[in-house]
């Protein structure tokens, strides 16, 4: 590559010399000289050079890996040597030799700082022992430290001081065009976040990847109405982060929502499916959906616990319509915890504002606890009513509680025992809620075998419904059969496809999202985190 290199001297021309010099006694036996004959070995770089946008970290010291990058013109390079020092030298891309110096060994380790290194060159170095022995491999790193540069734009929600109108409104999606450069490594992703802080990381793992000329779409759905803040930051390959740019727009009121649908937590008139990740997220998917590309996830520091929605089980069907409008409410339960959690949908399903307490409500019957913690399942039946609240299913020491008469922030004033001797312990309760002609029903889970039953719960002259056939939950009409161990989860929002009739879905074992139509002809929208 037009530089020299060090060279060692083959052993075979030293060996007469060494036999001559072990018959006269000279030399003591050559085993002794191993751990002192000079020889440098372990080149590495500090910083470390790698690829952002893998997080791969490469010495590339073989000849044929792709040298990785810096984000400093001042790296450390150090070797492994037996010698008391060792010799550094660099060359450049063209082969000239830009440093050529020694370092001090340090239990082991020689350490020398190369000057004059510049952006955007790609360097090959070496490192050999003063004593002699055997140098490293030639080892390559890149140097990139200048940040890259973006912009932000969106003709549905330009810059407020753009001067252009919206064309969207709020609870309605978007997109936005981010246009980066960077004259070195190239931009590696975007991280960004709505009317809130940029996450970091040592990679771009949970970024946005660029196309080919560094560009990104993103889509995104301002849940509030006025004033939002995008902000996005650029990285490049080297790990340089820009500086975040802040598009600030407006996102005007819809003067012409869509219909409420219960089970819909963004707004769109669709029954949504609340999923938690498995990186602790929570995902909601559309039950139209074709995919679960779409999906949005929550990040898992809004859960009560701020670590992990998947430690919770959820249940949404109804709201409080004295603090927002027709989107659901969201319930949260920690198995084996005494709080019950309600977060008010009062952004259109970001869920941004926190969680309130919902109170345990009062029962005559002793069996009924004072706290949440003997709850084992928990379903939103929908509005029993003329209001939105929904009234609530609970299993309980493997009986059926049924929680109606919602007040302001749920707090529920009735409690009905429906089942004895822990009937239900053995069944997964599924509330699908209300069919178009007002119709309700529920449907369970046999475990064990995996048989879907439902069950009619009528609704009575006088305007309330009869709970009666919930008692033994054998008794359902089987309606089809899906083993636990295949779809450990099975849920419903309600009326997915808009055909009037509740829609169950189901999670496989492989964490495919699942949607039917009833009952029936499965639809495999994709796996979800």
């Amino acid at each position: 590559m037009g530089h020299t290199v060090f060279r060692t001297v083959s052993p075979r021309l030293l060996a007469p010399a060494a036999g001559i010099a072990l018959a006269t006694g000279l030399l003591a036996a050559p085993a002794a000289t191993a751990a002192t004959d000079g020889r440098a070995t372990d080149p590495a770089v500090v910083p470390s050079p790698g690829f952002f946008g893998t997080g791969v970290r490469t010495d590339a010291c073989d000849g044929t890996t792709a040298p990785g990058w810096i984000a400093t013109a001042a790296p450390a390079l150090t070797a492994r040597t037996t010698a008391d020092r060792a010799r550094f030298k660099v060359w450049d891309e063209t082969g000239s030799k830009v440093f050529d110096g020694e370092g001090d060994a340090v239990d082991g380790t020689a350490t020398a700082r190369p000057t004059g290194l510049t952006e955007g060159r790609t360097y090959t170095w070496q490192a050999k022992g003063t004593g002699g022995g055997a140098p490293t491999a030639e080892c390559r790193f890149r140097i990139d430290t200048t940040a890259p540069a973006l912009t932000v734009d969106s003709a549905d929600f330009p810059a407020s001081d753009s001067g252009r109108t919206p064309q969207k409104y709020a609870g309605q999606t978007g997109t936005f065009t981010v246009a980066g450069s960077d004259a070195a490594s190239g931009v590696a992703c975007y991280r960004y976040v709505l009317n809130g802080t940029p996450s970091v990381g040592n990679d771009c793992t949970g970024a946005v990847r660029p196309a080919a000329d560094g560009t990104a779409t993103l889509t995104l759905k301002p849940t509030d109405w006025g004033t939002n803040i995008l902000t996005v930051q650029a990285f490049d390959e080297a790990g340089n982060a820009s500086r975040p740019v802040s598009h600030t727009f407006y996102a005007p009121w819809n003067p012409a929502p869509p219909p409420s649908a219960p089970g819909d937590v963004d707004g769109d008139g669709v029954p949504d499916v609340l999923v938690p990740g498995s990186d602790g997220s929570l995902q909601i998917v559309s039950a139209a959906a074709d995919s679960t590309a779409s999906a949005t996830a929550l990040p898992a520091t809004l859960a009560p616990d701020r670590t992990d929605w998947s430690a919770y089980r959820l249940a949404h069907r109804g709201w409080d319509p004295g603090s927002h409008g027709p989107v659901d409410d969201l319930l949260a339960h920690r198995p084996g915890g005494a709080a019950l959690y309600l977060y008010p949908n009062v952004d259109q399903g970001a869920f941004r504002h926190g969680a309130t307490l919902v109170d345990r409500p009062e029962s005559a019957d002793p069996a009924f606890t004072a706290d949440w913690s003997h709850t084992e399942q928990l379903v939103a039946l929908g509005s029993l009513d003329d209001h939105q609240q929904s009234s609530l299913l609970t299993v309980e020491d493997g009986d059926l509680w049924l929680l109606t008469d919602p007040g302001f922030d749920y707090g529920y004033q009735t409690v009905k025992r429906l089942s004895t001797n822990g009937a239900w312990a053995g069944y997964d309760v599924v509330a699908p809620g209300k069919a178009a002609d007002g119709s309700l029903a529920l449907w369970s889970r046999e475990r064990a075998t995996g048989t879907l039953r439902t069950y009619p719960i009528a609704k009575q002259a006088d305007g309330t419904y009869d709970f009666s056939a919930l008692a033994d939950p054998s008794a359902g009409t089987a309606v089809g059969t899906f083993p636990a161990a295949e779809y450990p989860l099975l849920g419903s929002s309600g009326d997915g496809d808009g055909d009037g009739r509740p829609d169950l879905y189901a999670v496989t074992a492989a964490r495919h999202l699942l949607t039917f139509d009833g009952t029936a002809a499965p639809k495999d929208l994709g796996a979800l985190r």
